[in-house]
């Protein structure tokens, strides 16, 4: 069988129990796989045999249900789109509340005029109302998912007429009305925090028009890789790209989460919708609008949504029962006291349907999608991207997180430590080794000139180039006579070092430090110290970690000793000289005891990351991180470790108190019915109310800020 993904956007499908009703109803038809229904987003997409069931049947089906397709997206991963908000006299629920309410009015007019016939009149108002509400729960019967709220409804409704209480069910189709269109609100303002994030991308860019020199101004999404735009002091970037003219310093809020500015120049990689600050930039476009940073993270958002959290597929399979189950509760209550006892019939029949229209499942079934939307939503906003409600829900779970040592927890570049003279100052030992290495590609070399840079030392003057000497050392000649920087073996090779500076070489290489020394002649002038320093944050993550409970390690490659070096400095364990395959079996024991996060770079510790129960990414919105792991750290920092895990927590607790409202509102209102206390208007306003209580508590999530953590 030959499947291509299809993807549709869908109106009207704002809760989970749409979202439940489309996918059973998906799952019946032939050559349809692979359901995945977001109510979040409002979107469709499934795996489809168009030969065994065309698109064409797709539309009706939903259309059928009660809900309206849209268009289909070209591809599974084209550009996102902000949904268009139609006029409020558009809106099909508010005016299904506008006619159910005109029907009501006049019934009581009438009622007025003709007072013997009220009975009638509010009895054709019911009738006429809930006609459109009939149609979707026998179509939904008839696609598989008999038991949906329109069939409780419906069947409350028809009983309230029967009964004579005409006027009651009336109201309650009115305030069912109210509540649908309380809850496409809320679903609005969910997507509201996924939409802000495609709003950022500007909707157009001025290009480089050839070799002119003259500029155009043309739709962002026309952008092709190589084009390149000039942006402006105060523009925002529209594609991602690189440098290749100017400096500014650029906001990545949008993307990282981090307002500080960055400085950008020339060869650097910025991202669409970072705001230029200052000057002005000219940039290379890397990637199409379809592929930059912000148009992957709200797809991968957008599939993690898709994805169901253990929770929510827990209350999934609860609700398939929950409701035939309510039913045949409520026929208890009507049928057991007149039959058993003696009781009126009249009396108890009202009850059971008070009864009918309190069990309504749909706070319950929003409680855990409501809150995970949020969590994913406001994650992504704040530069940490979960890739499903599984991951958000582990995260809070875990007990041990593993780190990585260089580029996680460490900045993944040497850096000045120390500098030791024994000739002349500090200062002058320093510019003589960086004008030595001013043309090496080494990574030590290179921190030794930017450290140079960082004092604004000026540097000496070297004759004729510089000269390597393999794996040992570099020269160069200056004014005075040779000079070379290389490693203490080297130097011990070439000269006698001093007892004491051999004492301070020892000393600097215990704490983990790499030792170069300058050499003059035969005359060791002074010593370099470096090291892989440790993230700014890094330490105070630690800190904040282990006062939750958590307890963390280091795994890493490098030597034992600079790993205890690093990790003493950190105030953490650490394992070190780990092969990859050590690595992996170290997180699978870690993994047997209790639930373990494994933070790294996304490449060289894929293995682990895929074994741990939550492997973290450490970003900076690269592709290899966005394509790695099941959580991202875009803004590269490792406090962004303790957020995801408080946002988890938050999220979890947000869930269970979603449940705690839906079911403890229930038992209250089931009770009260049972005392003929509840009327049926009160029963569906206690359903609408719970299912409004639930979302906004969800909705709380979308004002999450990381100082919670």
């Amino acid at each position: 069988m030959a499947t291509e993904a299809y993807k549709i956007r869908v109106e009207g499908m704002d809760c989970a129990s749409c979202a439940l009703k489309i996918e059973t109803a998906m799952q019946r038809l032939p050559g349809v796989a692979d359901v995945r229904v977001n109510y979040s987003a409002g979107t469709l997409a499934l795996q489809l045999d168009q030969d065994r069931t065309p698109p064409q049947i797709i539309e009706e089906q939903l259309r059928s249900l009660g809900y309206q397709p849209l268009a289909a997206a070209s591809s599974p991963n084209s550009v996102p789109a902000v949904r268009e908000r139609s006029p409020w006299w558009k809106d099909a629920k508010l005016r299904s509340i506008l006619i159910t309410a005109a029907m009501f009015v006049l019934a009581f007019a009438l009622s007025q005029i003709v007072p013997p016939h009220e009975r009638w009149f509010y009895s054709a108002a019911a009738v006429v109302s809930l006609i459109p509400i009939a149609r979707r729960a026998l179509m939904g019967a008839v696609a598989g998912a008999p038991f949906s709220i329109e069939t409780l409804m419906t069947v409350a409704a028809i009983g309230a007429v029967m009964i004579g209480e005409a006027e009651e069910a009336a109201v309650v189709i009115v305030l069912f009305n109210v509540g649908e269109w309380l809850e496409t609100f809320a679903a609005g303002r969910a997507r509201a925090g996924i939409e802000a994030l495609i709003e950022v991308v500007p909707r157009t860019a001025w290009r480089l028009r050839g070799g002119s020199g003259e500029v155009e101004e043309v739709p962002a999404a026309d952008l092709k890789i190589g084009d390149v735009v000039v942006v402006r002091a105060g523009d925002r970037i529209p594609s991602d790209g690189k440098v290749i003219e100017g400096r500014s310093d650029v906001n990545e809020a949008p993307i990282t989460g981090e307002s500080v500015p960055v400085a950008k120049a020339i060869g650097d990689q910025v991202y669409a919708g970072s705001i230029n600050a200052n000057g002005e930039l000219r940039i290379e476009t890397t990637s199409a609008a379809a592929d930059n940073t912000i148009a992957r993270i709200i797809h991968l958002v957008e599939q993690a949504q898709e994805s169901k959290a253990p929770t929510e597929r827990m209350i999934d399979r609860l609700s398939r029962w929950y409701t035939p189950a309510a039913m045949l509760v409520a026929l208890l209550v009507i049928i057991v006291p007149p039959l058993g006892f003696g009781e009126d019939w009249s009396t108890w029949i009202y009850r059971g349907l008070a009864t009918l229209l309190i069990a309504c499942p749909c706070a319950l079934v929003i409680s855990t999608p409501a809150a995970i939307a949020s969590g994913l939503a406001v994650g992504a906003r704040k530069g940490l991207l979960i890739k499903g409600g599984a991951v958000l829900e582990t995260l809070g779970k875990v007990k041990t997180v593993a780190f990585d040592k260089t580029g996680t927890l460490t900045l993944g570049q040497p850096q000045v430590t120390d500098v030791v003279a024994v000739v002349g100052q500090d200062d002058a030992v320093l510019a003589r080794a960086a004008a030595v290495e001013g043309n090496t590609s080494h990574p030590i070399g290179q921190a030794i000139v930017r450290a140079a840079k960082a004092r604004g030392l000026q540097l000496p003057v070297v004759f004729g180039g510089s000269q390597a000497v393999p794996g040992k050392a570099i020269s160069a000649r200056f004014k005075d006579g040779f000079a070379c920087v290389g490693s203490p073996r080297f130097a011990a090779e070439r000269t006698t070092i001093p007892p004491e500076l051999a004492t301070t070489i020892s000393s600097l290489e215990h704490e983990g430090k790499t030792v170069v020394v300058l050499i003059s002649g035969k005359t060791c002038e002074g010593v370099i110290a470096l090291r892989d320093e440790p993230r700014p944050d890094a330490a105070g993550a630690m800190q904040q970690l282990t006062s939750k409970g958590i307890a963390v390690v280091m795994l890493t490659g490098d030597n034992a000793r600079t790993a205890r070096a690093i990790a003493g400095q950190l105030g953490m364990e650490s394992r070190a000289e780990l092969l990859p395959d050590a690595k992996l079996a170290e997180i699978s024991r870690l993994k047997d005891v209790s639930p373990v996060a494994m933070v790294g770079d996304g490449i060289n510790d894929a293995p682990a990351l895929a074994a741990a129960s939550v492997g973290i990414a450490m970003g900076g919105g690269t592709d290899v991180a966005l394509e790695t792991a099941d959580a991202v750290l875009l803004n590269d920092r490792t406090r962004g470790v303790v957020e995801l895990i408080a946002l988890s927590q938050a999220t979890l607790g947000n869930i269970w108190q979603n449940i705690s409202i839906a079911l403890g509102l229930k038992a209250v209102f089931l009770a009260t019915s049972l005392l003929g206390v509840t009327t049926l208007w009160m029963a569906i306003l206690a359903d609408t109310g719970a299912t409004v209580l639930v979302t906004a508590n969800a909705l709380r999530l979308l004002r999450w800020r990381a100082s919670e953590s």
